[in-house]
């Protein structure tokens, strides 16, 4: 059976819940439509997220990705939308999303939510080398 676009999210016990660790997901082929011209727009979305006693399934996250494809929205607003449904799921240690809007009328727009769980500190920050971004292939 054909899998169909989804409004649930479902979600996973968090498997190393003492400690915290960064989940990075990329969603290259995000489309919405243009709320006043519904012409489609479409973004490469980013989630960042350090979970608490629950991370995100990956299926179900895409299901409901695609349920935005025939959905008006402005960029500012889908992003935030993103990140309540995100966190509502999962409520997370730290979840940020960042919204990459491909250029559409010779404008380039990025949106960046976060948000911080009441009374969470980070640990002293880790430079390490940054997350490529990804192609259809690794390697």
């Amino acid at each position: 059976m054909p899998s169909k676009p989804s409004t649930q999210l479902e979600t996973f016990p968090n498997p190393a819940p003492q400690r915290d660790y960064l989940v990075h997901v990329e969603i290259p082929e995000f489309t919405c439509l243009c709320p006043l011209t519904g012409q489609p727009d479409f973004a490469t979305i980013v989630i960042d997220y350090i979970p608490d006693k629950r991370n995100l399934e990956l299926k179900a996250l895409k299901l409901y990705m695609w349920s935005f494809r025939d959905q008006g929205a402005f960029h500012e607003d889908v992003t935030n939308r993103l990140l309540d449904a995100f966190v509502k799921a999962t409520a997370p240690r730290f979840m940020r999303v960042t919204a990459k809007w491909y250029v559409r009328g010779g404008i380039f727009t990025t949106v960046v939510a976060e948000h911080r769980k009441r009374g969470w500190k980070p640990a002293p920050r880790v430079e390490l080398e940054q997350f490529p971004s990804e192609r259809s292939t690794r390697g």
